[in-house]
């Protein structure tokens, strides 16, 4: 009873001016139904004890001086996609495609890290996807053998059928000897990004439940993950522990069964590669240049002018001859932007120039 009162104190002309302020300030468009937002505003409003919708906009409308009200708020109506190797197509591609082209440049220029950044990352699944992708590409020997005959497509449309180790391609690629190189000589640096803090939480956390990587062969969990009881346990789990491998992976009927109650934490080996930070994408502070832009399943959630300027903003954040990653199912609204679409294996990305225009970057 008191929720349907405190709902039906919130205005329809609320509301709208609501979803209108979300989307100026996160460039996000809110299209769930007007009961739905009304039930959600109402909730927050008692939980955070503002009083009103009235009290609830003004915060909105101040986010320089209160920036936490409008992400809290969001938390519970995002639903972001997400998921490990949820697309294997452009993981491939930039495991046997992007980075040996990215090495050669990097040796050529002198040297010097390779940067990527996963914008909109949610709880981490596809920045620690990113880094496994990365750290299987320079040392083939993670996924020998490993093939579980999971994955030729994911039904995306995201490559050609291909055998898969968590997404990335087991057969020889002539770029082996320039991965080979990038292993031994050149370090690799994975920016997580989400506008939402809690989910930034979780994935700087690293804490999976067994059922989210299901999906993975047992050579890949064994790798990058450690099995601890409960989440708590990630607190106190040490990575000094020996673990052998019916321990570690999902082969064995006896792990299966405890399926209910075990967690995956994410290793040190693989953590090291990532830094998380909360980021709005439509008001994001600068973190310098980047060789590799993914940013999935994103812009569908934002209006036309909003997906222009955050195409614009990536653009500028794209060092010249960087690679944009989006889903197969996005396309790039930025006609004015001079990028240049590449295939690789059934996927297209696009290519920043090296030399883009002025207006751009550099």
């Amino acid at each position: 009873m008191h929720r349907l009162m405190a709902t039906s104190t919130i205005l329809e002309h609320e509301l709208s001016e609501l979803r209108l302020l979300v989307e100026r300030q996160t460039g996000v468009v809110l299209d769930c139904p007007n009961s739905a937002l009304a039930a959600h505003v109402a909730d927050f409003i008692e939980a955070q004890e503002l009083g009103s919708a009235t009290t609830l906009l003004e915060r909105v409308r101040s986010a320089e001086q209160d920036p936490w009200s409008l992400p809290a708020l969001l938390d519970g109506l995002l639903s972001p996609n997400t998921g490990f190797f949820r697309h294997p197509g452009a993981l491939n591609a930039l495991a046997r495609q992007v980075l040996p082209q990215l090495w050669t440049r990097k040796s050529a220029d002198g040297g010097g890290p390779i940067r990527i950044w996963s914008a909109g990352c949610g709880t981490g699944e596809e920045t620690y996807s990113i880094a496994m992708a990365v750290c299987d590409a320079v040392n083939p020997a993670n996924v020998s053998g490993s093939s579980n005959g999971s994955g030729s497509s994911n039904g995306n449309g995201n490559g050609k059928a291909a055998t898969r180790s968590g997404g990335i391609a087991e057969s020889p690629s002539p770029a082996g000897a320039a991965l080979t190189k990038l292993a031994a000589g050149c370090s690799v640096h994975i920016v997580g990004s989400d506008l939402l803090p809690r989910s930034i939480e979780a994935a700087d956390r690293g804490v999976y439940p067994q059922a989210a990587l299901e999906g993975l062969p047992p050579t890949s969990i064994r790798n990058y993950f450690s099995k601890i009881g409960a989440p708590a346990a990630a607190l106190n789990a040490s990575e000094n522990e020996s673990q052998s491998p019916a321990k570690s992976g999902l082969s064995a009927g006896s792990e299966r069964s405890s399926a209910g109650s075990a967690h995956l934490l994410v290793k040190p080996r693989l953590r090291s590669l990532v830094t998380f930070n909360c980021m709005n994408l439509a008001r994001p502070g600068y973190i310098g240049r980047f060789d590799c832009i993914f940013c999935m399943d994103v812009m569908p959630h934002f209006s036309r002018a909003q997906r222009i300027a955050l195409a614009e903003r990536l653009h500028l954040y794209l060092e010249p001859g960087g690679y944009l990653f989006l889903s197969q199912t996005e396309k790039l609204v930025a006609p004015n932007l001079n990028f240049r679409s590449e295939t690789f294996d059934g996927y297209t990305f696009h290519r920043k120039p090296l030399a883009a225009s002025a207006a751009y970057g550099r």
